[in-house]
């Protein structure tokens, strides 16, 4: 997720505290390295590394930098693993300029290849190194630094917020695509940052910056633009009122509804990243070939994998094998070889699980690629290449985006494995909001009643088993109720006997699966059971189903993973309804490292 901050002040001053100050109140965003800069006349001081904040500042002796103008970054590494040199801030050719993003340029790798044929010292493999040489390359040619900042803005492609400064100046300039940027407004200074945390100790006058917009900040006004024309816009400032705690959740009450609705837009970038991804390719080709695929996880994550290999199926044509990362070990590592592929899926990448299942077929000489959301973690580093999730710090910790993600990252690579145009997955993100739009009233509808049992079932078909996996896992995790999550089919086998009168049972339904799932609706119906089902309009579904949760019109892939969405919604109203806490549930941690 990254996170940004500058400020600007009219006399030179001891910047070093402020600056630490304010990386800490971003560290919530996510991060593995940090860096500051501070610009003092024709100096530049830039200190960065990777590790904790406290711990970096210390090291370089952060307290002591002074200037007129600081800015500091907490990076969460997609371009470039973790390391000094692909840390934030950075600087230009000569060390005249210095910047720092967040977000995800996503033709980073095509722009360093322009920047080093220009001739311009390219240091990192880091995108926020790309925005800066961006810029460079215009004040080159002679722009002033608005039009060039202008310019820059339509080489850099994906969604990012970043702010710069030069030497021998008195501004700090920032620009907004995409990620969040907003303004604080002092006495005797203006700031600029991510979030809101860093700037509420300063000042809780703020301006709010929209997409395609540039600001200029001097130590006691700013200046807005339009990026499109240069042409200066008008907007009040406003004063936060909001607590600390509220801001940092985005005025959510739980860090978890927050993630919840920032799935759209956590979907839209890593779809424009994986666009531009060359690793991408490398992958495909070889589980093109590969004898047999294996996609391999645990708990959420193997959910996706059971959604993947539903789509490599059903698009692509090519079976994939999706296992739970403990029975990989006994079940197939003992007969892969070098012409087997195997996907293992960790959002943190570093579920031990995973890596064991991972070093059992490496030792069989297995190809390994990974899908994760931490790059730099134990399994990005062992793997041969791996897809970042761009999830950014997932703090609840019941999985909504990084689950969400990963099957985005299923779909999209079996859109790429069966030659299909994968501009038709853009529409995501926009379901996704509508999708939540239209859910959230009616799954507050029904969660009373629901909420009244201890025990239920959730039920799908094909791609929309895994969504039912998924959220009985939400249910059991932040309820503390026993959902069972089941293949909708396998419930006349046994299952059956333990509906009552009034039995919730929740059935994910895919549009070309309501006549199967009207089935199974009939089923319980019959025998009491409240069937509540989650699936496009249906007249089949409303005349069946004792509830229909209605979801927009879209494709069977892309309306199995919507279908989700009131599943999370439904398991944290049922937690909040509880008194239980849904960002940290009891006895769970985000991380698995023991066996």
């Amino acid at each position: 997720m990254c996170g940004i901050f500058g400020i600007v002040t009219k006399d030179e001053q001891p910047l070093g505290p402020i600056l630490i100050d304010a990386a800490r109140r971003l560290t919530y965003r996510g991060y593995d390295s940090v860096g500051a800069a501070t610009i003092s006349g024709s100096k530049i001081d830039l200190r960065k590394d990777t590790g904790r904040v406290d711990d970096v500042a210390a090291r370089y002796n952060f307290a002591e930098m002074t200037g007129q103008r600081g800015i500091t970054q907490l990076r969460w590494a997609t371009f470039g693993e973790p390391s000094q040199v692909n840390s934030q801030p950075h600087l230009d050719s000569d060390g005249d300029l210095v910047g720092a993003h967040n977000g995800n340029v996503v033709n980073n790798v095509e722009l360093r290849q322009q920047f080093m044929a220009e001739g311009l010292t390219v240091r990192s493999q880091n995108d926020g190194e790309s925005c800066v040489h961006a810029v460079e390359r215009y004040i080159n040619k002679g722009y002033d630094f608005i039009d060039a900042i202008r310019l820059a803005y339509g080489d850099l492609q994906g969604d990012y917020a970043f702010v710069i400064g030069r030497i021998n100046d008195d501004k700090l300039y920032a620009i907004k695509k995409g990620s969040g940027l907003v303004v604080g407004i002092g006495g005797s200074f203006t700031c600029v940052s991510s979030d809101l945390p860093s700037i509420l100790p300063l000042t809780r006058e703020i301006m709010r910056i929209q997409d395609g917009e540039i600001i200029t900040l001097w130590p006691d006004r700013v200046e807005l633009r339009s990026v499109k024309d240069g042409s200066l816009i008008s907007r009040n400032t406003e004063t936060v009122t909001e607590t600390m705690d509220a801001v940092q959740k985005g005025g959510y009450p739980h860090f978890m509804l927050k993630e919840i609705h920032e799935q759209p837009q956590v979907a839209r970038e890593l779809l424009h990243l994986l666009e531009s991804n060359p690793d991408v390719q490398t992958m495909l080709e070889k589980m093109r070939t590969a004898r047999q695929l294996y996609f391999v996880g645990c708990g959420t994550s193997y959910h996706a994998c059971l959604a993947g290999a539903v789509f490599f199926a059903k698009i692509a044509g090519r079976a994939a094998i999706p296992v739970l990362a403990p029975q990989f070990v006994p079940q197939y590592a003992p007969a892969v070889n070098y012409e087997d592929v195997g996907l293992f899926v960790s959002q943190s990448g570093e579920t031990k699980d995973v890596l064991n299942a991972l070093q059992s077929g490496e030792e069989k000489g297995i190809t390994s690629f990974g899908l994760a959301n931490v790059i730099g973690s134990t399994l990005t580093k062992a793997t041969s290449c791996t897809l970042p999730l761009c999830c950014g710090y997932e703090i609840s910790v019941p999985a909504t985006k990084t689950f969400t993600n990963q099957v985005v990252a299923f779909l999209y690579l079996a859109y790429r494995l069966a030659g299909r145009d994968t501009a038709e997955l853009a529409v995501i993100p926009d379901l996704m909001e509508k999708t939540l739009e239209m859910v959230t009233p009616q799954v507050a509808a029904i969660a009373p009643a629901v909420n009244k049992w201890n025990d239920l079932y959730c039920l799908g078909y094909g791609a929309t088993y895994a969504m039912a996996l998924e959220g009985a896992l939400k249910l059991k995790e932040i309820t503390y109720a026993h959902c069972e999550g089941m293949l909708s089919t396998e419930f006349k086998h046994g299952p059956l006997s333990a509906v009552t009168k009034g039995f919730p049972i929740l059935f994910a339904a895919g549009p070309l699966d309501v006549s199967l799932i009207v089935s199974g609706i009939n089923e319980v119906t019959c025998r009491g059971a409240r069937a509540i089902a989650i699936g496009e309009e249906d007249a089949r579904l409303r005349a069946n189903a004792s509830d229909l949760i209605a979801l927009p019109k879209s494709t069977p892939e892309i309306a199995s993973l919507l279908a989700v969405l009131p599943l999370q919604l439904l398991s944290y109203q049922m937690s909040v309804m509880r008194g239980f806490d849904p960002d940290f549930p009891r006895n769970l941690s985000k991380t698995l490292t023991v066996d």
